[in-house]
């Protein structure tokens, strides 16, 4: 089969100096309420070899389990007013706690003293140069919180797409059904993390990082939410 790269991004990556080919896939617009078996079946089993792992997009996993809040359903407090001031508003990867619906959605998921205290410490700790401390105390729940963010795509302006969840028993479950091995990741161009894989993949979860540390999706309307990883012959 002939290797897809999203435009920027390039088909080979080598990890512990193994070589792996990444095919971008591209799948129609993933809307809320799919089935994420469905999707596999349509996109990757025709393609899929014994071997190879294919990495998904936590969003669409998320917006198949109906995993979103709307925006009128966050009350935006006096907290989140007052607090968002403080934050940064965002970058090209979405948007930040500086804008208030998503520091409204931290009060509400994690609670008002625990914002309040990541608030402190994370203004201290950009005084010393160091970043993502508020991220890492309301903790990923909070930080993974997608959409809000009508530039890209309109219909994630009044929609907020949370992280999916059980990642890893979804991934066991696409691998029982299709045999499929997966990994789900939350990325960007700023940072990858993965939030789950299926057991029977035996790389390390560095590994598994290297091979999408580049955010081989892209970051725009390319609407390739999955990539097939083959190791290089």
């Amino acid at each position: 089969m002939e290797f897809f790269a999203n435009e920027g991004k390039n088909v080979e990556i080598t990890v512990n100096g193994t070589t792996y080919m990444r095919h971008a896939i591209k799948t129609h617009f993933v809307k809320q309420g799919e089935d994420y078996i469905e999707i596999f079946k349509k996109y990757v089993s025709p393609i899929y070899e014994e071997g190879d792992i294919v990495s998904s997009s936590e969003k669409i996993i998320a917006l198949c389990q109906n995993r979103v809040v709307r925006r009128d359903e966050l009350k935006i407090g006096f907290w989140a007013k007052f607090l968002s001031r403080f934050a940064i508003r965002g970058s090209a990867a979405g948007i930040g706690v500086g804008e208030t619906i998503k520091m409204q959605y931290a009060i509400t998921k994690v609670g008002l003293p625990r914002v309040l205290w990541a608030s402190i410490a994370g203004g201290v700790c950009k005084l010393f140069g160091k970043r993502g401390v508020f991220y890492e105390i309301v903790g990923q729940e909070v930080a993974g919180l997608d959409g809000f963010y009508g530039k890209v795509w309109e219909e994630y302006g009044d929609l907020g797409i949370e992280n999916p969840e059980n990642p890893s028993g979804v991934c066991d479950e696409i691998k029982e059904k299709l045999g499929i091995s997966c990994m789900i990741v939350d990325a960007n161009d700023l940072g990858q993390e993965v939030l789950g894989y299926s057991s029977d993949i035996n790389l390390s979860e560095e590994e598994l990082h290297g091979l999408i540390a580049d955010n081989p999706c892209g970051q725009g309307k390319q609407t390739t939410p999955i990539i097939l990883i083959r190791k290089k012959a």
